[in-house]
């Protein structure tokens, strides 16, 4: 269910890229921006994770360094017949983690000093199995597309707008101008509600595949509860909006109106869907 609705969501938001740009520039200009997002795709498949990893300081560490983050994700990595990822920390009291990498061949975990600090050996395993998991459900390239998607559509938004300002767009081929204005307004809007339904939808699923990887439902959703106080009193300092998404929680927590707008479910969902898998856990055994 959880790949049908991404599927679905991410069909959407092409669709809606197709007809911003068939309403700003016609049918070559819906192609255009097609291509277009397909180059920025592309760059974003193959770059997105150095950049995630740079822009928050992550430094890689070895066995030697964090033994007991290694011991874990190997241990998980054999259950999930997963490559070993790449370890990184983030100098950062805000707990938190998230993985990147474009495959799972690829793929790297990283973890606040925060999060290694505040959790138990259980809840730990249970976030790391929930970053393995978006690493086997391939959710770093589901979320790097869908947000190249949402950016190629913005900026056909701003390209109608400087179009309207200086009497081109639709007005030029007789078409209707408030319908160019309507797609300015509210293009960008479908697009960031089309990325927030996407990430919430791969969140769950994460949440219930790592449960599963680790066996420890309720020790994810203990993790998960910690985290979202961490989160709210500790936000993390230097996070933005473009890479929210790949947290375990969101890290822009307690900054006004960005909880309105969250790249994750609410933690009470998540916590209550891990307390009904560990029922049923505990009924099939």
């Amino acid at each position: 269910m959880n790949f049908v609705r991404t599927t679905v969501l991410m069909t959407v938001m092409t669709l809606l890229l197709v007809w911003v740009g068939n309403a700003v520039a016609g049918p070559r200009g819906a192609w255009l921006f097609l291509v277009i997002a397909g180059v920025m795709n592309f760059a974003a498949y193959w770059f997105s994770d150095k950049m995630v990893l740079a822009a928050y300081r992550a430094k890689p560490v070895g066995e030697a360094h964090a033994p007991a983050l290694h011991t874990i994700l190997r241990s998980l990595t054999e259950r999930a017949g997963l490559p070993m990822p790449k370890v990184y920390v983030i100098p950062s009291e805000s707990p938190n983690a998230f993985a990147t990498g474009r495959d799972p061949h690829h793929a790297a975990v990283a973890v606040t000093e925060g999060i290694v600090r505040l959790l138990s050996r259980d809840e730990l395993e249970g976030v790391l199995a929930h970053e393995l998991a978006h690493v086997k459900n391939r959710d770093i390239l589901t979320g790097s597309i869908v947000a190249t998607l949402a950016g190629a559509i913005t900026l056909l938004s701003r390209a109608a707008m400087f179009g309207a300002m200086f009497g081109g767009g639709s007005n030029r081929r007789g078409g209707n101008p408030l319908a160019l204005v309507l797609v300015m307004i509210l293009a960008p809007i479908a697009a960031v509600v089309v990325q927030l339904a996407v990430s919430r939808t791969r969140e769950f699923a994460a949440d219930s595949t790592g449960a599963k990887l680790c066996g420890k439902p309720m020790a994810l959703a203990s993790a998960l509860s910690k985290l979202e106080r961490g989160a709210t009193l500790q936000p993390m300092r230097n996070a933005n909006e473009a890479t929210a998404h790949q947290f375990i929680v969101n890290p822009l927590r307690g900054r006004g109106l960005a909880s309105l707008f969250s790249t994750h479910p609410s933690t009470a969902d998540r916590v209550a869907r891990l307390e009904r898998m560990a029922v049923s856990m505990r009924r099939a055994a």
